[in-house]
């Protein structure tokens, strides 16, 4: 049986390029060989897409890429006129461009079977401010918000601020992820710094609630239906005012993680519950991470959800389902079988409709 070519595509137009890379990296080593074919693209700062020799920093390096666009039948050109197709893409793309409905988008119009939640999902997902507004439609429990945008005149001042959420209270930029563009604002002599900061990395800004409770996170994997992970945790060492991006990737020694969190039954349940649910009131499909609070009186509270979470050493997806006996190899693969039931079902649907129209 010849193997199914499966296109690792990773790097991308975000600040989270080199976590992207470090993501990737694992899934080409660690994925089943005797199943797969991993064809590593790397899509570089700038936008162009490479064929690459592995996964490479050095994006640039490896054969620039073209794609035909035509859904019957499309294919990768490099400069040197070698064509090839991809039975699957796996975008392991984080943030702007690839987590956002972008890649997802074209690869639909493209009629490639991809791995993970499709443009609306991932769109929705990836916006702070829709994703809180859509969970707390849905009844999820969210800390309360504010928003701003770059171009609008109206602009919250400090003591605004203060009055709706209290101090200390979170500035982020709406559509990142990593912690970049978020900070803690505890004082006046904050304030501007966050702002500017997190204007710096989108048009659209949150001021939330400062949650004082445990970092805990749920894996998600599966559609219908989906399944979680038992809740893990994460403790961030007091030298951190939260987690930021240091915290997660470059320190070893910012965070102690707890694969399954230290969490009583009837709270870890729960917290399973509500992690599915969000996924699926944001239309997630094939797998996804959820963050939440926890505080001390046993509430919950969702933070946000990562349509493409990171599959690097310290990540905690592939280890929450380790902890189930769901290896890294075994993993990669089932969100291949994922990926391919979805693309099947989606076939069903008729694109084309018969009328009396003339054109």
């Amino acid at each position: 049986m010849s193997k199914k070519r499966i296109a690792i595509l990773y790097g991308g137009r975000s600040v989270e390029h080199g976590v992207s890379i470090n993501s990737a990296r694992n899934i080409i080593n660690y994925i089943d060989k005797s199943i797969f074919e991993p064809i590593p693209i790397g899509i570089s700062l700038a936008g162009s897409w490479y064929l690459t020799t592995g996964v490479s920093k050095e994006i640039e390096t490896g054969d620039a890429l073209s794609i035909n666009l035509n859904p019957a039948a499309p294919t990768f050109t490099t400069a040197a006129g070698k064509s090839f197709s991809v039975d699957l893409v796996f975008p392991v793309l984080h943030g702007t461009d690839g987590e956002d409905g972008s890649i997802q988008g074209l690869l639909k119009a493209l009629a490639i079977p991809m791995i993970g939640t499709g443009v609306s999902g991932s769109a929705v997902s990836m916006n702070k401010l829709v994703a809180k507004r859509l969970l707390k439609e849905a009844g999820l429990p969210v800390n309360r918000f504010l928003y701003a945008y770059f171009n609008e005149g109206k602009q919250y001042t400090f003591d605004e601020i203060v009055s709706a959420l209290g101090l200390p209270f979170m500035v982020k930029a709406a559509n990142l992820g990593s912690s970049v563009g978020v900070s803690k604002v505890k004082s006046k002599t904050d304030f501007e710094t966050a702002v500017a900061d997190s204007y710096k990395y989108d048009d659209c800004i949150l001021f939330e609630e400062f949650i004082a409770g445990r970092e805990i996170e749920c894996a998600i994997l599966g559609n219908a239906p989906a399944q979680a992970s038992l809740p893990g945790e994460i403790i961030i060492s007091k030298e951190y005012e939260f987690y930021t991006f240091d915290a997660k990737y470059v320190d070893g020694d910012a965070v102690a993680i707890h694969v399954p969190a230290q969490i009583n039954h009837p709270v870890a349940e729960r917290i399973r519950a509500a992690s599915v649910q969000a996924f699926q009131a944001l239309g997630c499909e094939d797998f996804a991470r959820v963050d939440l609070f926890l505080t001390p009186d046993e509430k919950i509270y969702i933070n946000e959800i990562n349509t493409i979470p990171g599959f690097t050493n310290s990540s905690m997806f592939p280890m929450m389902w380790n902890e189930r006996g769901i290896s890294f190899t075994m993993l990669i693969t089932r969100l291949c079988e994922l990926a391919e039931a979805r693309h099947q079902k989606s076939r069903r649907v008729d694109r084309t409709f018969q009328s009396a129209l003339k054109f």
